[in-house]
């Protein structure tokens, strides 16, 4: 498998004939990557201390999802969402683009068809959580591909719809999707002008990171387990992305988020780094 592009990678250099967004360093997401059992297998991850809800998301709070593209929130968050809409939680779901740039040169899959697609799929996706009638769903218009370079407009974004008590949860600053990190270093950066509680969901630095990886800060780590069930209804809703898990037709490019990716995203904790 080549260069996971899931959506647009740009500014990209040639580095022994593989792509790498200059961004990115050697956080490359390339090949197979670390697999779910090698994960599963390192005792570190079962040693990180829980993220308890309780203790962490108080009942006042309202909590503010910030998906770089649709699919992120669910990938990342499906767990938390459902745990969260199980204590009757308000939710702010804000997507930061519509991933219309995740097919170049398809025919089913075009930019203009992508942008009502995409935002289909993670519609039906709360639903299929049943957490709907907690989320509110906003779409934020940034150029898929281009949010390091909207930086600005997404802070002046979050001071429009971000309130004083919220709580903040985004992609992961360094989590190897350029998209991913401009999102979640902006975010932070508002969180800590803000002075608000911030959470950064790990989602492609499961495939780049190996255990014990010292370019995340393991110490920050929390982990929220899942059950059974809920990672169940994460899968069925990660199903509800067509356009990201089957082979485009027209132009044979295979899927973006491929099965060892849904494997690796569908352990039984999701992980947030909080400072």
């Amino acid at each position: 498998m080549d260069v996971i592009t899931t959506d647009a990678l740009v500014g990209t250099t040639l580095n022994n004939d593989i792509l790498v967004d200059e961004r990115v360093q050697d956080r490359v997401i390339y090949g197979a990557g670390t697999s779910k059992q090698t994960w599963l297998n390192w005792p570190g991850l079962h040693q990180l201390s829980n993220l308890e809800l309780a203790q962490h998301f108080h009942a006042n709070q309202r909590v503010v999802i910030i998906a770089p593209h649709p699919d992120d929130e669910i990938l990342g968050c499906a767990g938390l969402m459902q745990q969260l809409h199980e204590l009757k939680r308000d939710m702010l779901l804000m997507a930061v683009t519509n991933g219309t740039q995740s097919h170049p040169e398809s025919s089913i899959y075009s930019p203009v068809q992508l942008n009502h697609i995409r935002p289909q799929e993670s519609l039906q996706a709360l639903k299929v959580l049943g957490v709907q009638a907690t989320v509110q769903r906003i779409a934020l218009d940034i150029e898929d591909g281009t949010i390091s370079l909207a930086q600005d407009k997404l802070y002046q974004l979050l001071g429009k719809h971000v309130q004083p008590n919220d709580i903040l949860v985004c992609t992961f600053a360094k989590d190897g999707h350029p998209d991913h990190e401009a999102t979640g270093n902006t975010v932070q950066r508002f969180a800590n002008d803000q002075q608000l509680a911030c959470y950064q969901v790990l989602i492609w630095a499961w495939h780049w990171a190996s255990p014990n990886d010292g370019r995340i800060p393991w110490q920050q780590a929390l982990k929220l387990e899942l059950t059974a069930e809920q990672l169940a209804l994460k899968k069925q809703a990660i199903d509800c992305f067509k356009s990201q898990i089957e082979t485009d037709s027209s132009t044979q490019q295979q899927p973006i988020l491929p099965s060892t990716a849904i494997e690796r995203i569908l352990m039984p904790y999701e992980v947030y780094l909080h400072g």
